[in-house]
């Protein structure tokens, strides 16, 4: 700016006669002197943005799960991958605001920490806490040990170093993207229902709010989803993030596949879509074209690489055709760079990038058929969810029940078209600043202002972390075990024996937690380190009239609400009218996890997610005060102070997941060959299923970034095989195992549900892995199958 004023200083200084000739030549002068200054002074668009996307998959072999807490549901392969995406937005020589979607369960504090370490050492302060969030969408299907809090990570035999190293790596370069992509460009905001991708888990619950309160909503969930679509002043419309509640409870405990779940396939299906229909090459509104065929016929669109020609007629020659190849054979390969080939092929087009964000989604769930007894098939019980008094045997239906891949494909599906609708009819445009508001608090001690029973103030506190009996049997999306029910406020001497053992908490504690009964003091266990958080960070991000409100936890339904309702009512109080307009969304698990928080009606009922709400019963309040006092500064204009710093424990983690010692094969196999291979001559029609076995290698030796395990070919001529389909792709499915636990060998199933838009052709099915040996280092392989002709 000092050379722009110099350079502006020395053309307007001349006579007054050259006035009149000089201001058309003034435009040029800023031109020149300041670039920025240029951009901000004659774009019409009033934001710079950016989009960005990276793959996060990590380890599919020997990781547990995180999500359910079972300690036998551990990785084995690959449904589809998972990414982190982002998106930046800036004011031109302003402030800007950067917000990341991962598909993983939740936030972590030390991954937020070290991401932000290398935003750092990267752009120095232009990014930091109060203005990047990382949000989780809450999949219970995607490997664990990546958080920093010993009760997070003891199903996967603590920290698992790999899992953690592949999301903070992933969040860095999508945030690199989205940087690198900045452009002029607009925003708008849109909202709708949809009603049928959530129902509520916790009823007898939610019944326990005021009825006054309770009569304002026509749902015991929140129905609506709100949708910002980017446009690109010169490309057209990059990407669309969107917030909507359901939990990533579609897949159940006992998969076993990598998996976004619902909100990661809504994710893939509306990105797919894009391409398919030529975003962002054409104008700023996209079209249904194709929608109605693409879901009529095969129910999701497909991914597949775009030198894939259109479909032909199978002959019996090409039959004869595939029956000459035969499978390859394993054979070693150079690198791993040969499995980036499909995403190579699209380098060339703008990526659109699309999030299906969480909200407020504590008490909802995607299986929306209901409750039911898995011996009686009757309905569960309705305020315990148990079964003759066991909550083992009460489970949540989706839409596609038996099916639990296509309840995940149906509610992903819903939410998709939820938001194709909403991004083709956006209409109002984001306009005004962009700000940011962030501070830690210590939740285990936070003074609360809470009106009394006569209405008058008075200041409570809120408690150490610690989780209730209820907590451990679970809910109707994934139960627990042994005798715990929901709605239990006594708990039971056997188990306060067993958690006397760990720590037995004291009188002060007790109190401050009732009437929940305490069977995990995490708060105030520290050994080996601390078992939960008590440091925890609440945020603001304001892009115009879109207010973002960052929580570390899982609000439910009227908990959200309430924050939500609290927040706009402090900004619309500005006489300014500048928040007249807003559109307030609550962003769930961002930056760090904390578990549940609920109303303090609903706390008293000590379902799931009362047992889970750690701070004790004025949790709610507490965030509600704070975030007014956020809510308070970001009107007045001031900063917002902050006494804590979250602790930074990686020195501190204990993994004791053994690594790979080695992989084998048996005598004469090569990696890569083919154990159980498609059947000769064999031709099969689009709707079937084809699979094929090879010898294999721990997928931990290489999470194959941005690359694949499992990749179908099509014959393109005679001898040229393009890739089709890969490991991302929802109809290509990446299976590992074992032939025994401890064994050095394994196996890699590849299985192909053949789309129905699918070319006809020739096709075979290849796969990419890495072995290690018990000496040296590790080496990349490959394998094909045996062609097939595909009608």
């Amino acid at each position: 700016m000092m050379e722009a004023s110099s350079c502006l200083r020395y053309h307007v200084c001349s006579s007054g006669s050259r006035m009149i000739w000089l201001w058309p030549f003034l435009v040029l002068v800023l031109q020149s002197c300041s670039p920025a200054l240029s951009d901000s002074a004659l774009s019409d668009s009033p934001y710079l943005v950016g989009m960005g996307s990276y793959d996060i998959t990590g380890p599919a072999a020997d990781v547990n799960m995180m999500g359910y807490a079972n300690a036998e549901q551990i990785a084995s392969g690959i449904h589809f991958r998972l990414k982190a995406r982002a998106f930046i937005v800036a004011e031109p020589n302003g402030k800007r605001v950067v917000f990341v979607n991962l598909d993983a369960c939740m936030a972590s504090q030390l991954v937020t920490i070290k991401v932000l370490e290398r935003l750092k050492a990267r752009y120095g302060d232009l990014y930091d806490e109060n203005n990047v969030a990382i949000s989780g969408i809450h999949t219970h299907a995607g490997p664990g040990g990546y958080l920093q809090y010993v009760v997070y990570i003891v199903t996967s035999l603590g920290f698992v170093r790999q899992s953690f190293d592949v999301i903070v790596n992933g969040i860095e370069q999508c945030i690199v993207e989205a940087h690198n992509n900045l452009r002029t460009g607009k925003i708008y905001v849109n909202k709708g229902d949809l009603l049928d991708a959530g129902v509520n888990r916790s009823p007898s619950a939610y019944l326990n709010n005021p009825a006054e309160e309770r009569s304002k909503y026509q749902y015991n969930v929140d129905k609506e989803m709100t949708l910002i679509k980017f446009v690109d002043d010169e490309l057209g419309p990059v990407g669309s993030f969107n917030w909507f509640a359901t939990h990533g409870t579609s897949m159940s405990r006992t998969n076993s596949l990598i998996s976004g779940d619902n909100k990661g396939a809504a994710a893939r299906f509306m990105e797919d879509w894009a391409e398919q229909n030529g975003i962002p090459k054409q104008g700023a509104h996209a079209t249904n074209d194709g929608l109605e065929f693409l879901h009529r016929i095969s129910g999701l669109p497909r991914r597949v690489s775009s030198i894939i020609p259109e479909p032909n007629e199978i002959t019996d020659d090409l039959v004869q055709l595939a029956s000459s190849y035969e499978a390859s054979g394993g054979r070693r390969l150079s690198g791993s760079n040969i499995t980036k080939r499909i995403r190579s092929t699209q380098q060339d087009k703008p990526k659109f990038v699309s999030a299906f964000c969480q909200s407020n989604c504590g008490d909802v769930s995607p299986n929306v058929l209901g409750t039911f007894c898995i011996d009686t098939g009757l309905p569960c019980d309705f305020n315990h969810s148990t079964c003759n008094g066991k909550n083992e045997l009460c489970y949540g239906r989706g839409p596609g029940y038996p099916d639990e891949f296509e309840s995940t494909r149906i509610i992903g599906n819903r939410q998709f078209l939820k938001a194709v609708d909403l991004f083709n009819s956006a209409s109002e445009e984001i306009q005004g600043r962009v700000d940011y508001r962030h501070t830690y608090l210590d939740f285990s001690q936070l003074e609360v202002n809470v009106p009394s029973s006569t209405g008058e103030q008075q200041v409570v506190k809120t408690c150490p972390a610690a989780m209730g009996f209820a907590f451990a049997a679970g809910t109707t999306d994934g139960p627990g075990a042994f005798d715990f029910k929901q709605g239990d406020v006594k708990g039971n001497p056997f188990w306060r024996l067993v958690r006397n053992l760990l720590k037995t908490p004291g009188k002060e504690q007790v109190d401050c937690q009732a009437p929940k009964p305490i069977l995990l003091d995490t708060g105030e266990m520290k050994e080996p380190y601390d078992w939960a958080p008590a440091i925890l960070p609440i945020q603001i991000i304001r892009i115009g009239q879109l207010v973002i409100l960052c929580v570390p936890g899982e609000f439910t339904t009227m908990a959200g609400r309430r924050l939500r309702d609290a927040v706009k009512k402090v900004l619309t109080s500005d006489n300014s009218g500048e928040f007249n307009d807003i559109h307030v969304v609550l962003a769930g698990l961002t930056n760090t996890y904390s578990q549940y928080i609920t109303t303090f009606e609903e706390y008293q009922i000590q379902r799931y997610e009362g047992a889970s709400t750690l701070y004790g019963p004025h949790t709610l309040s507490g965030y509600i005060q704070e975030f007014q006092k956020l809510a308070t500064a970001m009107v007045a204009n001031k900063e917002v102070p902050t006494n804590f710093q979250p602790p930074d424990m990686l020195d501190k983690q204990i993994g004791l997941l053994p690594g790979v010692m080695f992989d084998s094969t048996p005598p004469g196999v090569k990696f890569g060959d083919v154990s159980s291979d498609v059947p000769a001559s064999s031709t099969f029609r689009k709707g079937s299923v084809v699979n094929a076995t090879f010898y294999s290698a721990c997928p931990r030796n290489d999470l194959l970034t941005d690359g694949t395990f499992a990749l179908v070919e099509k014959l393109d001529g005679t001898d040229n095989w393009v890739p089709a389909y890969d490991d991302d792709d929802w109809s290509l499915h990446f299976i590992w195992s074992r032939p025994a636990k401890l064994s050095p060998r394994s196996f890699a199933t590849l299985e192909w549900t053949i789309p129905e838009d699918a070319p006809s052709g020739v096709y075979r099915l290849r796969h990419f892995g890495a072995s290690k040996p018990l000496f040296g280092s590790i080496k990349h392989f490959t394998g094909t199958s045996r062609a097939f002709a595909v009608r």
